[in-house]
């Protein structure tokens, strides 16, 4: 049947309907013949082939386009059912009530990296996913405040054998002397004056406003996690995500040597404070790590390793020298760092205090203090002489990721998911600075040891390097395609190496 009889045949019915209503005639008895008609004309049309009519009640599944959808929505209306049972919920006003109440429903009462606000929110979720009830503050007795109270600041510690008394009095005698060596040095800089100061950094600044690729060399079949240049700057060390490490010539960027390291992705390497320069080759001359929890120690001579440090049960993110290369400490998934004795292979300190994964870790340069950086949003600063967590650096709304000291004894810089890099004053107690280095996560972060200006790496596929301490951006260094996830600045300030997703390590240097 055509349209233009199906229209026909509707205004016929629109008309007689119309003509019942104006005559008092009822309505169905007007309709009935051009309804009858009206069915005899669909009846022609589905014995055409025209009309497709089934009356079997089947019906059609959605696609699975159609079906991811509507669990999507799904999934939608449950999260706002669930965010509008939590504004019904009642807490506490005080944060000794919130404190209470979590003990009563069996609660821990706080979590590591955990502030009040963080607990509001924690018991908040608890209620509207088990009870859904109101809350009615009772109060707080001043026994059970200042119970919770020290249960909230209290940060656990390992009891330690024979040899950490040892070590913590080789670390006093070893960082004390070059603490007053820096202090000197410190002294002699404030007496120069101003105008030479600032003509010596001017320079450093010009030149490092030129650097540009030098070489760039694929450095492996999978990404490039991380690279270090030995301390006499001859030598880049370059991990990989095949478990190997291969050393390459500065500047002429030709291998030298490839180690197979691990089994698993390689996801550190550490040089030996004399590595290169005094250290004998055959002995440990660099440290690395791995996801699979293995720590291992290599010579230049050999790539077999020296020794391996078992223990780890998780991942093993960092491992890095004391100054003195006479310890190791290693930062572990299991949420807590360790502290090695190389002189006889022996772990000394497992430390924990952090409540997620321990990521980055680093020395002071008088060798005193040493910093980790974890996934729980903080940073922490230890002593080492007395065992004791000394600040928590607290600010970074995401994981901390990248952490080092100031060469000048009193700044930390962090780096973090957050996009943002943090400087904190040991003095103060506090962060001095905020700075928004990139537009991705800061994936790494390295002072020079002038301590005149210091390198960031993102996964915005950019390094940058900024002045210190005015955090005044120098140069932005592009070429990478792909993130790059580790940068390293040469002892002598010649060379900048980044080691990128792309599979490629990039050299730069003056123009």
């Amino acid at each position: 049947m055509s349209e233009q009889a199906l229209d026909r045949i509707q205004r016929q019915l629109q008309d007689a309907q119309e003509k019942a209503r104006r005559g008092g005639a009822p309505v169905e008895a007007a309709a009935a013949p051009v309804k009858k008609e009206l069915s005899e004309a669909v009846k022609a049309g589905m014995a055409a082939g025209n009309i497709n009519i089934s009356d079997t009640g089947a019906r059609m599944q959605l696609s699975e386009t159609s079906q991811m959808e509507q669990k999507r929505q799904d999934a939608i209306l449950d999260e706002l059912e669930r965010r509008k049972k939590e504004r019904e919920v009642l807490l506490p006003a005080t944060d000794e009530g919130v404190i209470l109440k979590l003990r009563e429903l069996g609660e821990p009462v706080t979590l590591f990296g955990e502030d009040p606000a963080d607990r509001r929110i924690r018991l908040r979720e608890f209620l509207s996913a088990h009870t859904g009830a109101a809350v009615t503050e009772k109060p707080l007795t001043q026994a059970a405040a200042r119970k919770a109270q020290k249960e909230t600041e209290e940060v656990w510690y390992h009891v330690g054998p024979e040899e950490l008394k040892l070590v913590r009095k080789f670390v006093a005698e070893y960082s004390l002397p070059r603490a007053r060596n820096r202090l000197k040095e410190a002294r002699l800089e404030l007496a120069k004056s101003d105008a030479q100061k600032q003509a010596r950094k001017q320079h450093m600044y010009s030149t490092l406003r030129q650097f540009s690729i030098y070489g760039s060399q694929i450095g492996d079949t999978r990404p490039l996690s991380f690279c270090r240049f030995s301390p006499d700057s001859k030598i880049l060390g370059v991990a990989s995500w095949t478990g190997t490490v291969k050393l390459w010539a500065v500047p002429a960027c030709t291998e030298m040597s490839t180690y197979r390291a691990h089994a698993e992705r390689v996801s550190a390497l550490s040089w030996h404070p004399s590595a290169c320069i005094s250290q004998d080759r055959s002995s440990v001359n660099f440290a690395t790590c791995s996801v699979d929890g293995a720590v291992k120690l290599w010579g230049l001579d050999s790539t077999t390793p020296v020794s391996s440090l078992p223990g780890h049960a998780a991942r093993v993110a960092r491992a890095e020298f004391h100054p003195s290369g006479k310890l190791l400490m290693t930062t572990c998934f299991d949420h807590s760092w360790r502290l090695w004795d190389l002189s006889n292979e022996v772990e000394v300190l497992h430390q924990e205090g952090h409540s997620r994964p321990v990521y980055d870790a680093a020395f002071h340069p008088d060798g005193s203090l040493c910093g980790t950086s974890s996934l729980d949003h903080t940073g922490r600063i230890w002593d080492l002489r007395t065992g004791k967590n000394i600040m928590v650096l607290q600010g970074h709304t995401k994981n901390v990721l990248a952490l080092q000291f100031s060469p000048n004894g009193y700044h930390v810089a962090t780096g973090s998911d957050d996009n943002t890099v943090r400087i904190w004053d040991l003095r103060k107690q506090q962060c001095v600075y905020t700075l928004p280095a990139h537009t991705n996560l800061v994936s790494g972060l390295r002072y020079h040891s002038s301590g005149n200006f210091f390198v960031t790496s993102s996964y915005d596929e950019t390094a940058k390097v900024w002045t210190a301490p005015g955090c005044a951006p120098l140069k932005v260094l592009r070429g990478h395609e792909g993130k790059v996830m580790s940068i390293d600045v040469s002892n002598d300030a010649k060379y900048i190496a980044t080691s990128s997703w792309d599979r490629t390590f990039k050299l730069w240097t003056q123009e």
